[in-house]
């Protein structure tokens, strides 16, 4: 992850994007993960986006048994107050900073441009897009939970503190813990963040209803409310 570009999977809504989104894969995928889901949300004609789904690197993962898999940081537990992969989660970070700096050279500015993952990917994008020093459009994070919690309120960017997000969750998660999902969401409405929270009667996965609300909900971010 520390070459000149990124390994990315691209796919656009429209000839001429006028948004970006920077989507991130969960623990074991990678950036093909969520090309169907393109299609599925329909906004040829409604939104043109251009989707940026990074592949993450080859680590080994302490949780699967020092497996090497594509990894956006380590994973010892999924436990509340487990040790956190701190060193793994900022280069991860930067690595996202970096694809929003190569959208913008491209003519996308920061405030069209949606962070978005899911499960390990959406901890990356909770965490970079609430440090990012330039306003973002907005944040997706699905089945997932806030990592360094602790330091949000410290370390958050002014620029995003009415940054709106969009996260979700499986009611019956047996990876990430619904208790896991739902408290992220808590520390963040405490701190004041804009979140619209959902859940589906789900396991660690995304469902159509679930891509319907999420399509909805850029549709309203950049004003094409139907």
């Amino acid at each position: 992850m520390n070459q000149q570009s990124i390994d990315c999977v691209e796919m656009s809504t429209g000839d001429e994007p006028e948004v970006s989104i920077i989507w991130l894969h969960g623990l074991g995928a990678d950036g093909h993960d969520f090309e169907p889901m393109v299609p599925q949300m329909q906004l040829d004609g409604a939104l043109s986006a251009r989707f940026i789904f990074p592949h993450a690197p080859v680590r080994p993962v302490t949780l699967n048994g020092g497996m090497p898999m594509r990894a956006w940081y380590d994973l010892v537990s999924l436990e509340r107050n487990s040790p956190q992969d701190l060193a793994g989660i900022d280069e991860s970070a930067a690595t996202v900073t970096r694809l929003i700096e190569q959208e913008r050279k491209r003519g996308i500015a920061d405030d069209r441009i949606v962070i978005a993952g899911f499960s390990q990917g959406g901890a990356v994008a909770l965490h970079t897009a609430l440090r990012h020093p330039h306003r973002l459009a907005g944040l997706i994070a699905l089945s997932t939970y806030l990592p360094k919690a602790e330091s949000l309120e410290e370390e958050a960017s002014s620029a995003n503190r009415e940054l709106p997000i969009f996260m979700a969750h499986g009611a019956q998660d047996p990876v990430v813990a619904p208790n896991l999902g739902e408290a992220s969401f808590r520390h963040l409405e405490r701190l004041g963040y804009p979140v619209k929270w959902r859940t589906y009667p789900m396991p660690h996965a995304v469902c159509p209803q679930e891509i319907g609300h999420i399509r909805a909900w850029l549709l309203s971010l950049f004003g094409k409310g139907e």
